[in-house]
């Protein structure tokens, strides 16, 4: 498709001669011998740059480059311009404009500003693009989850978001703690500054030292040359310190120095660095209980733990795998052959989810899901389309075995009732109408059996 341009003058031969030459060299253009003209245009057709002249009756160039950056401001405009009127042109770049171009021109030197303008203007819209998916992507809104835990963790992103506060997050591995730090990173004043991420537990003390603050040439061997460290990189944006509970007790007074002074010194240096840089740490540990054990400062603690999100396990929030599952299959859409529908999840795959423990969590659900994508032929998820390890681990929970000899069957058929009940009703998200739905009884005879088991 080729770029459109669209060509203002109120002398009709010159927006002839200019689109002609214009054409000549692949451009689609469009005329206009006024700026009213111009702007119907520009409302009804997608153009990809205007070149304007600066003086016309009615609205000169001038105006209608303000009213152009007004609707689109993204919109490359190329200013047309005598000498007499050359400071009119200097002011309309400060409004805008792409750049000007005196007349007389010659055709070679307008072809290369519009491809330049237009080539600009395509990178422009590239970025804003990619930066819309990054904000989507990461927005807490877009975590997935309705239950209470999850809906504490979006209250808590959306107060700590809009300030500088170092914020700890502590949850078991596959939770989600990076996701959750990249969309209060880019709920931040700082969104448009680089977050930076380090796993502190995937390097050795020595290689994670200059990784963290950088190192000067010859601070090692292998030095060969001056290095910037994550902290420099990040500044003015975000550091994500993962797995902050694998720091060695010299980092960890090393970094308690820079939440200290708010610099840093590069390995070999001598120099105090200044950096500007919010921090969010994550763990899979409990912070506190390593301080208690001595493995970890407390001083240090306190300045992590200024504000402290706790991600749930999968298993505390049941109420929130289907709404994954759904987010997955559709995320993972692209793994099945073309032509082949998304497929449903049928109920007792469904129960399947609900009643497994996900050691790995969200990471792992997802894992799975994606592994059925792959191989479910079908346009329903059943049973055979699980791993046997999976099926296995689920059902063992059920075995007789596990059942102690000398259990009478009243007792035991009331306590399968119970979880039953209980599971149906974390699947329905405690909507008493659809969990009798799931049980396959009435509403009325779930609500008496909520309250023989005081479930209310």
């Amino acid at each position: 498709m080729m770029d459109a341009i669209l060509v203002v003058d109120d002398e009709k031969n010159y927006t002839a001669v200019l689109s002609a030459v214009l054409e000549e060299e692949g451009f689609d253009t469009r005329m206009a011998n006024s700026g009213h003209e111009a702007l119907e245009i520009l409302a009804r057709e997608e153009i990809d740059l205007v070149i304007s002249d600066m003086k016309m009756p009615g609205m000169d160039g001038l105006a209608l480059l303000e009213k152009i950056k007004q609707k689109t401001p993204e919109m490359p405009v190329i200013i047309m311009t005598a000498h007499g009127t050359v400071n009119k042109a200097v002011e309309a770049m400060q409004k805008g404009a792409y750049t000007f171009i005196l007349k007389p021109f010659d055709n070679e030197r307008l072809v290369m500003y519009a491809r330049k303008a237009i080539e600009h203007h395509r990178l422009v819209m590239d970025n804003q693009r990619l930066q819309h998916e990054v904000e989507t992507q990461y927005s807490f809104d877009n975590i997935i989850g309705k239950s209470m835990p999850m809906q504490d963790v979006f209250r808590t992103i959306r107060k700590v978001g809009p300030t500088s506060a170092t914020v700890l997050i502590e949850g078991e591995s596959g939770t989600g703690k990076e996701l959750v730090a990249k969309s209060i990173h880019f709920n931040s004043p700082r969104r448009e500054k680089p977050i930076v991420t380090v796993n502190c537990a995937a390097l050795a003390e020595t290689l994670l030292e200059s990784e963290l603050f950088g190192h000067e040439k010859g601070a090692f061997t292998g030095a060969v040359a001056r290095k910037k460290g994550r902290f420099e990189l990040a500044d003015s944006g975000t550091i994500f310190l993962d797995e902050i509970g694998e720091l060695s007790p010299i980092l960890q007074v090393k970094l308690l120095r820079v939440l200290q002074e708010k610099t840093i010194e590069r390995v070999g240096g001598v120099l105090s660095i200044p950096v500007d840089i919010r921090i969010i740490a994550a763990t899979n540990r409990s912070l506190k209980q390593e301080v208690e054990a001595g493995r970890f400062r407390e001083d240090l603690f306190y300045r992590l733990n200024v504000v402290k999100i706790q991600l749930p396990p999968l298993k505390q929030r049941p109420e929130d795998i289907r709404l994954l599952v759904d987010h997955f299959l559709h995320k993972y859409s692209a793994e099945r052959p073309a032509g082949q529908a998304i497929p449903q999840v049928a109920p007792e795959v469904e129960r399947l989810f609900t009643d497994y423990h996900w050691p790995g969590n969200v990471r792992e659900l997802e894992n799975m899901i994606e592994r059925i994508m792959v191989f479910c032929p079908g346009p329903t998820v059943t049973i055979d389309d699980l791993t046997p390890e999976f099926r296995d681990q689920v059902h063992n929970t059920l075995h007789i075995e596990g059942i102690p000899a000398d259990a009478k069957l009243s007792e035991t058929l009331t306590l399968v009732e119970k979880k039953m009940i209980v599971r149906a009703m974390k699947m329905a998200g405690n909507v008493q109408t659809k969990a009798a739905e799931i049980l396959g009884i009435g509403k009325s005879g779930l609500n008496q059996k909520l309250k023989k088991f005081d479930l209310n």
